[in-house]
């Protein structure tokens, strides 16, 4: 588990903590400026590595519209279909515990959609 304070949450905090999760791999394929995070070849978290860190997950439609109307650092997904994604701008005013449940959550849900021989591998890992 990662210890840390969430507005002092860094890159290598986040890579640590999806890295460790059942078929994860990341790569760059949009430049060195942002890092993907993939579970079985599905992206499920993309993040900047420059400026202030910002964190784009997949959320259920319903969820994404609520925790934007609830969090000003939550936005609509940054150059990503608005409807299922959602970007956390990680000023410190998210809860540790929120922006974890939400990393999970896309996890989840990437991973559910996989296809049946996609989901068979991921539990073989």
């Amino acid at each position: 588990m990662v210890h840390c304070q969430l507005k002092k949450m860094n890159i290598e905090e986040l890579r640590e903590y999806c890295l460790v999760k059942k078929g994860v791999t990341e790569d760059m394929p949009f430049g060195d400026d942002t890092l993907v995070f993939r579970v079985m070849d599905k992206i499920f978290l993309l993040t900047n590595l420059e400026g202030e860190l910002r964190i784009n997950l997949k959320c259920d439609p319903t969820r994404a519209i609520e925790l934007r109307e609830e969090n000003p650092a939550i936005i609509p997904g940054y150059h990503m279909n608005k409807k299922h994604w959602n970007t956390l701008i990680m000023d410190g005013s998210l809860s540790r515990k929120l922006v974890l449940s939400l990393i999970q959550h896309s996890y989840e849900l990437v991973a559910e959609n996989l296809t049946r021989v996609k989901k068979v591998e991921l539990k073989q890992k």
